[in-house]
């Protein structure tokens, strides 16, 4: 591509040799990727500034460079230098303009929320196709494009990959994409310059104060979808029981959809049967009542199917095609799904991960365990926020009848510390602690006697366990069936 077509709309202060003549083939903005013809756009992260690597870049052949500090340009620049204001807000346009803007022809529907984006989406996607709308899907399990599922290293990719993405999405039919915003992508802009269709809000509570000053910060963070990101006339869908949802809904932009299961709500759940097999769910909403079958599991999930009927009826879908939607959502993978023991017990794998969603599934447990016991194996995740560990303990020792306290990614920190910030919550004396998560599962499965439930958390659909700089191939459900 030549630079006219790349740059246009680019605030560009200077470029520093000559760019007319330059062919880009591709944008990266991570030194090692860089290839011949590349263009290199030099980042401040968090963590590592960009600028460090512009000789790197040069090295590898790169076809041009971007970058704020023009002190960073070599003395004799052997590459073309364009030096701009913002090196990620000319990245976001950059990746637009490379990729032909495939967003012009794709509706963005953003979910946020500290708990239940994952499935929420899966339920959008469901219900929009159901209604013949192609619908693409990006989050924390991966990206769907069709029938083509990858996974990502983020919930939320950089410009650059959702872009390439959007590309794909394009090329492959789909009408909508259903895309979960995390905070940080909010924070960081990584979604700058899209503009959504609609923004669900699910809830808000403790998550991510390692990277967030407090809740407060959190809720900002998160808030910016509403505030700055929808479409002229788009909707905001929002859970209007939860506290912070409540508060967003008045700084929200276009127009407000609001559900959960008070009364006088726009959508809203007037009644509800749970079991282990499912649930059922009368609604009723502007353009209509509902009643439907799911076989997802407990009261949060309610608020689930809340969210995405609320979608559905914002953009003019039929109730039949929305019941047809949700009713065809089997499972979520490692969101509470269910493995029946032939010794007469369940266990559930689900990726709660902070208090308030390890409380949710717990609470939906009880609801649906009759006589039988609780049973929790989970831990904490290093190098993120502390404070949430005994709050974690607390609720699991609670909520449970027994707990197996063990490891959940580690990364750079002692498992046995973190074991230990967590036991600090632990108010009662109903736990044993296994720090190997295999041998975890096993013990918790051993324990179990028929009608017992057995609640695997924390990781969910992760394949993976990391501890220190290792990454070893691990997954929940497969030491589940191991032990069955």
């Amino acid at each position: 591509m030549r630079d006219r077509e790349l740059f246009r709309n680019v605030a560009v202060k200077a470029v520093i040799g000559r760019l007319d003549d330059v062919d880009i083939n591709d944008i990266v903005s991570d030194s090692r990727r860089v290839h011949k013809g590349a263009l290199f756009v030099a980042l401040r992260g968090p963590r590592q500034d960009g600028h460090v690597f512009v000789e790197e870049a040069v090295r590898r052949q790169a076809a041009a460079i971007v970058l704020e500090d023009r002190a960073q340009v070599p003395p004799v620049p052997q590459v073309p230098c364009v030096v701009v204001g913002d090196s990620l807000n000319a990245l976001v346009v950059l990746a637009k303009n490379f990729f032909g803007d495939p967003c012009r022809h794709l509706k963005l529907v953003g979910i946020t929320g500290t708990n239940g984006k994952t499935t929420v989406s899966y339920l959008i996607k469901s219900v929009l196709e159901a209604a013949a709308r192609p619908c693409g899907l990006i989050g924390t399990i991966g990206y769907q494009a069709r029938d083509k599922n990858v996974a990502l290293g983020n919930t939320t990719p950089g410009p650059l990959d959702l872009q390439r993405i959007f590309k794909e999405m394009e090329a492959a039919g789909d009408v909508y994409v259903a895309m979960e915003v995390s905070s940080h992508a909010l924070h960081q802009g990584r979604v700058a310059g899209l503009s959504f269709c609609a923004g669900v809000f699910t809830n808000l509570t403790q998550d991510h104060l390692d990277y967030h000053k407090d809740l407060e910060d959190y809720f900002h963070a998160k808030g910016k979808l509403f505030r700055e990101s929808l479409s002229a006339g788009g909707w905001s869908i929002v859970n209007a029981d939860d506290a912070y949802g409540a508060r967003l809904i008045v700084v929200s932009r276009g127009r407000v959809l609001r559900y959960g299961l008070s009364k006088g709500l726009d959508v809203q759940a007037t009644g509800y049967e749970l079991s282990a097999q499912g649930s059922r769910v009368s609604v009723s909403s502007p353009a209509g009542a509902l009643e439907l079958e799911t076989k997802l599991i407990g009261k949060h999930n309610i608020y689930n199917i809340l969210a995405a009927i609320s979608l559905g009826v914002s953009q003019g879908v039929r109730m039949e095609d929305i019941r047809r939607g949700i009713e065809a959502v089997t499972r979520v993978p490692g969101r509470l799904e269910r493995v029946t023991s032939p010794r007469g017990f369940h266990v559930f794998v689900d990726y709660a991960h902070t208090e308030d969603a390890l409380k949710n599934v717990l609470e939906s447990l009880r609801a649906i365990a009759h006589n039988g016991r609780i049973i929790t194996v989970f831990g904490c995740g290093g190098d993120r926020d502390r404070t949430k560990r005994p709050k974690m303990g607390r609720v699991a020792s609670t909520l449970s009848d027994y707990c197996v306290v063990t490891s959940d990614n580690s990364r750079s920190e002692d498992p046995q510390a973190i074991i230990r910030d967590i036991l600090k919550g632990m108010g009662r004396d109903n736990y044993l602690v296994e720090p190997d998560r295999l041998e975890a599962i096993r013990r918790a499965m051993d324990l179990a006697r028929p009608g017992d439930l057995v609640l695997v958390a924390g990781k969910g659909h992760e394949a993976y366990q990391i501890t220190g700089d290792n990454v070893v191939a691990f997954d929940d459900m497969e030491a589940v069936r191991k032990n069955l």
